[in-house]
């Protein structure tokens, strides 16, 4: 048997290394607000709302109790940030750098040498935020009225399934459950630590099952006064959606539902007062080095704002502590920098986790049988990834922070190719012509402009959401780039959820997103094979497929290859057999040239007030790894 690694050694930029080393016989110790309702009888004593072996959280410094943790968030429903920030309590973490994975909420951590079975140890006598016990049962209610519930899960997620079944989860005893496939999930664990991976610890069961037809048999009453359409909707609007909290913002809407988060919601998101808050969690499991029960922080508050730019002005006053979203784009770095001793803060820099700082997707299923044509002619492609000007797009856009590069792995993940983080990135107009009329478009309209296999000028719309502004100026220089190489583009700025329904609809020409998969191209390959129903904008119906082959477009023999090696990966817990697989998928991704990159994402930063404790100078910015959560916000302090 595998045994998960207990410890881990990081260097000394990462703040609030993760132990599960227990503390022994110590007396523990609490915030003052804490103490004085447990003299008061209004809470248990601080030994009794912990469990029997509460996890220990070493950190840079010894943080005091006390103060808010002003931040912010911006627009619509913005659960990202939330997630971020207090929402990562899953049954394994990533550690800090991210170099492994650690038990959580789980003590202990068993994998067979197959990774075929994976028992979880929890932590007896460990609480919900509400105090009500938190143990395998609420673990089974996940797995039996939740992913297995039709109505609920219609379709249980690849991450939970292996050799065609869903995983079988099983109590073993009060404080054990077992997670066992059919086969080889060599994944599974990635997964839990990531983003995703939060099912299994989000349903408390003596809340959820009031909304559930198998524990409420007067649900139908409660479905009526609560004027809903049925009990599913009732389950999703009370916070439960399929395996996860993370798409649903229900969660955030309510102040009701227990969490094993270090902060609960007091104000929910949308409330008429323009802010959301978050306030300690009395029960929350974790401590310090000297027993003192985290989090050290009394509330996390979110200005509702509108707009960047009143999130920017903000910043720049000293009115945000730590943040690191909406704001800290290259444009603004300036003047954040300019204005750090007057907003009495400092940055800290984010590592880059995206590959690229732009991925621009021709549709290569297109409903339109000369698009489609046009689209996969690989030599069209490379035509206009040589049209492009990167360096001036760098120079004008980005104030000249960009290197030119592809889709492809970062130079330092393990699968960094330098050939294909650098081909056809040149600028080279001959070459781009070149390229274009052996693709068989040498013949021009009147304007200047390649005919098709149709003999009509080739013409397409690029769609981007309002997102970033540097999109939509950089595709402004691309569309002057491609009308030089007698290629008609038209720039389209639409909402970003109308843009995900145009992509799933399969309905777009072109597309542009963020790129993932720079470090973590096992968990996020969707721009090395199309596996995301989204993401993967240049095969939506092939990811599609990927997910249910009675849905979708059959894909080409290559995109099948690339399903296969990543299925074998996903039935080897070895983890060298993983990489030598990966390596098969990136050299067809290499080779197929499927999505155009266009420059080196530039590392970000986070505003942190100088007061504000243990966010280290230099850590990872990404989402399958969450930040700042990894470095477990429960550790961070406000001091003098």
């Amino acid at each position: 048997m595998l045994k998960i690694p207990f410890t881990l050694t990081l260097g000394a930029a990462a703040a609030a290394v993760l132990t599960v080393a227990p503390l022994g016989a110590q007396e523990y110790r609490q915030a003052p607000q804490l103490a004085k309702m447990a003299e008061e009888g209004t809470l248990p004593p601080v030994a009794e709302r912990l469990p029997d072996d509460p996890m220990v959280v070493a950190m840079d410094e010894i943080g005091d109790y006390g103060g808010d943790w002003r931040t912010a968030i911006v627009g619509g429903l913005d659960n990202s940030w939330l997630i971020r920030t207090i929402g990562y309590e899953h049954l394994v973490r990533w550690t800090p750098d991210w170099t492994g994975i650690i038990p959580n909420v789980a003590a202990n951590v068993t994998a067979s040498d197959d990774a075929t079975e994976f028992t979880f140890d929890l932590r007896p006598g460990m609480k919900w935020s509400d105090g009500e016990p938190f143990g395998v049962d609420d673990i089974m209610f996940w797995y039996n009225d939740v992913l297995m519930n039709p109505d609920l899960t219609p379709s249980v997620p690849a991450s939970f399934t292996a050799a065609g079944e869903p995983v079988t989860v099983t109590k073993v005893d009060e404080d054990t459950v077992s997670f066992k496939f059919a086969g080889p999930n060599g994944l599974f664990l990635r997964f839990l630590a990531s983003v995703h991976g939060c099912g299994p610890t989000s349903y408390p069961k003596h809340y959820f099952e009031t909304f559930h037809p198998t524990y409420n048999e007067n649900l139908d009453s409660l479905v009526k006064d609560e004027g809903v359409s049925g009990w599913v909707d009732l389950f999703e609007r009370k916070g439960g959606v399929q395996s996860c909290i993370s798409s649903n913002p229900a969660f955030w809407q309510a102040t009701e539902i227990p969490t094993l988060h270090p902060w609960a919601m007091a104000t929910p998101y949308g409330d008429s007062s323009g802010q959301v808050v978050a306030e300690r969690n009395p029960f929350y499991w974790k401590v310090d080095e000297e027993g003192r029960q985290l989090p050290y922080i009394d509330r996390v508050v979110y200005a509702a704002l509108e707009d960047k730019q009143t999130l920017l002005l903000q910043v720049l006053n000293g009115d945000i502590d730590m943040m690191s979203r909406g704001f800290n784009t290259t444009d603004n770095r300036r003047v954040v920098v300019e204005n750090e001793e007057r907003g009495n803060y400092h940055l800290a820099t984010k590592i880059a986790e995206s590959g690229n700082v732009m991925a621009l997707a021709l549709n290569l299923t297109h409903k339109d049988p000369v698009k489609r044509e046009i689209f996969n002619n690989k030599d069209f492609r490379i035509g206009l990834s040589h049209a492009i000007n990167r360096q001036e797009i760098s120079d004008i856009v980005y104030a000249s922070q960009l290197k030119p590069r592809q889709l492809a792995p970062l130079p330092d993940s393990p699968f960094y190719d330098e050939e294909m983080a650098q081909q056809y990135a040149a600028y080279d107009v001959d070459k781009a012509n070149e390229y274009l009329d052996k693709a068989g478009y040498g013949d021009r309209d009147g304007n200047g402009v390649r005919l098709g296999p149709d003999g009509k000028p080739i013409s397409f719309v690029v769609e981007v959401a309002d997102v970033f502004n540097n999109w939509p100026d950089t595709l402004e220089l691309i569309k002057g780039y491609f009308q030089k190489v007698g290629i008609d583009m038209e720039l389209r700025v639409i909402d970003r959820s109308l843009l995900v329904n145009r992509k799933t609809s399969n309905d777009h020409d072109a597309a542009v997103w963020g790129m993932v998969g720079g470090f973590d191209v096992f968990l996020s390959p969707v721009w090395y094979l199309p596996i995301d129903g989204v993401e993967s904008a240049y095969g939506i119906p092939w990811a599609q497929y990927w997910n249910n082959p009675d849905q979708g477009q059959e894909p080409p023999e290559h995109v099948k290859k690339q399903f296969d090696l990543y299925r074998q990966i996903a039935a080897t817990g070895d983890e060298a057999k993983q990489s030598e697989l990966m390596k098969e998928i990136l050299a067809i991704a290499k080779e197929q040239f499927y999505a155009i990159g266009i420059a080196s994402n530039p590392d970000s930063y986070t505003v942190v007030k100088n007061n504000f404790h243990n966010v280290p100078d230099v850590y990872f910015d990404g989402w399958t790894y969450p930040d700042p959560a990894p470095l477990n916000p429960a550790a961070f302090w406000i001091g003098e």
